[in-house]
This record gives structure tokens, C-alpha cells and sequence, in this order.
């Protein structure tokens, strides 16, 4: 067998994909297998349902089967970190991992960044957006919440302000990141938006199928800048209303794309372009 031979490039074309339990719902594949046909990239990008119970060994096999890394989503991203040879400071602080780098040594490096992705996002989207302009209000405190706060907080947000329906949990982000955070009762979210300048849902209340996001806008400032990290439907009920109020609005799959990019460039070699062809391909 030759080095030129067919067989052969494909087993030197490097192998990356992402691994959850279930995956099917999962738009990396094709996001992903976009940018290796954009940049006419020889490598593949490949969903992988995974149990809990076979992660570990699943991770020991795949870079001898070729692979230089991996996304990691639901339900597996805290377990990673104790599996992880090495874990950047953002994953740890964060508590979870959504990127796995398989490095020549054998060491697998640990990444998150979801917060990346989430600044990227609002930045690429409102260019002129300052963190430190006023309050940020975060609705949630799941896993997508902790890496929203912690990027906000990294970014100059002096005030971040936070409720979820489960109380224990908000307090438990502020036990972590400290006294900027300021917990309000569920009962009471909607008057943590008063003044507020960033106002952030991190749940998935509002996802087309789950049950809508109800908290009152009444004190929602024509002023502040809405998000939503749901992105089905794109423009989310929570986003409508906002839109309704003079609010500048940001969906949630500038985030899904951001987030990739330094994952696609360390296996692949090349930093892919975030545009409005890319955004086509995932809502097509």
C-alpha cells in the first residue's frame, strides 16, 4: 500500500466529533462538516452516542483510533474534568468541559468555551455592547448559566444579578464567584431587570417543547441589551417581548457557532469564519 493510496489518507486525515447521551439532536456535525468542506479540510467529524458508564473507556480509545479531540455535551461535561489530564482554568472555574484536545503526549486537555462563544456572540452581534455599562440579570444557574457568569464577570461586569428556580443553586454560584453576585428569589426575577443592561436567559424555558419562560418584563429597560441562549425557535418569546420594548436582542446560535471555533482550529488547523453563510447551514 502506497502513502498515496485512498486508505491511507483517510487514515492520516485527522478524526474529531462530539460524544452525548442521547447526540442526535446535536448541530455540530453539521456545522463542523461545513468548515472542513469550506476550507477543503481531509478530516471527518463524527456524532458519537456514548453511555456514562463507557466514557472513560471510550476516551482512552479514541486517540488510538485517530482522533485529536473531541466536543463533549449533555450529559458528560462535568464528569471529563475527572477523567482530563490537564484542565484550563475557565473549565475548572466552571465546573465543566465541552472541549477535549487529545494531545501527542497522550494527555487529554480539558477546555470550556461556552463563555467564549457567549461573549463572542454578543459582541459580534452589538459591537458597541460595554459590560460594565450597568447590572447584568441571569435567569438560570445550570451549567450554561455558570459559564454566562463567569464570562460576564471575567468581561467587567461589576453587578451580576441572578435567580433560578431552585434558590440553592444561585447561591451556590455566588459562593464561588463571590459578592459581585446577588441572588434573587424566583418569585422575585423580574425585578432584578430593573436598570439592568445585560439581561441574559440561560435555561431552556422557552425551547420549542419545553414550557415557557414566564417571568415579567415590566421593569425590562428599553436600554438593555436581551439574550437568550435557546435557539429553537430563533427568536424566542422571551426575545419577542424584549424586541416589543425597544430592547436591542441577540439569539442564541451566534453562541452555538462561536463556541466551535477554537475547538474546529486546534484539531483541524484553521480558524473558521463565523457569517451569515454559516448561520444559513444550521437553520436550513
Amino acid at each position: 500500500m502506497t502513502e498515496d493510496s485512498p486508505v491511507s489518507q483517510i487514515q492520516h486525515a485527522p478524526l474529531a466529533g462530539v460524544i452525548g447521551w442521547p447526540i442526535a439532536h446535536s448541530r455540530s456535525p453539521i456545522l463542523h462538516g461545513y468548515w472542513l468542506k469550506r476550507y477543503s479540510i481531509d478530516g471527518h467529524y463524527i456524532p458519537m452516542p456514548v453511555l456514562p458508564e463507557n466514557l472513560a473507556e471510550t476516551l482512552r480509545a479514541l486517540p488510538r483510533l485517530g482522533f485529536v479531540g473531541v466536543n463533549v455535551t449533555i450529559p458528560h461535561k462535568e464528569a471529563v474534568l475527572t477523567l482530563a489530564d490537564v484542565v484550563t482554568d475557565r473549565a475548572a472555574l466552571i465546573g465543566a468541559a465541552n472541549t477535549l484536545i487529545f494531545r501527542p503526549d497522550g494527555k487529554i486537555h480539558a477546555d470550556n468555551t461556552d463563555g467564549y462563544g457567549f461573549i463572542a456572540n454578543l459582541r459580534h452581534s452589538i459591537p458597541e455592547w460595554n459590560p460594565d455599562q450597568g447590572p447584568a440579570a441571569v435567569i438560570g444557574a445550570g451549567g450554561a448559566a455558570r459559564a454566562v457568569v463567569a464570562s460576564l464577570l471575567d468581561s467587567g461586569v461589576a453587578e451580576l444579578r441572578i435567580s433560578n428556580r431552585t434558590r440553592v443553586r444561585s447561591e451556590q454560584i455566588r459562593a464561588e464567584f463571590g459578592a459581585r453576585v446577588i441572588v434573587y428569589d424566583w418569585a422575585q426575577a423580574g425585578n432584578m431587570l430593573e436598570n439592568a443592561t445585560t439581561v441574559v436567559n440561560a435555561t431552556s424555558l422557552g425551547m420549542q417543547g419545553k414550557q415557557p419562560l414566564r417571568i415579567p418584563l415590566d421593569a425590562l429597560s428599553a436600554d438593555a441589551l436581551v439574550t437568550d441562549l435557546v435557539y429553537t425557535p430563533l427568536v424566542t418569546p422571551f426575545l419577542a417581548e424584549a424586541q416589543i420594548r425597544g430592547c436591542r436582542t441577540v439569539d442564541g446560535l451566534g453562541m452555538l457557532l462561536h463556541q466551535a471555533a477554537p475547538g474546529f482550529e486546534r484539531w483541524f488547523g484553521q480558524r473558521p469564519a463565523i457569517d451569515d453563510e454559516t448561520r444559513r447551514v444550521l437553520l436550513e
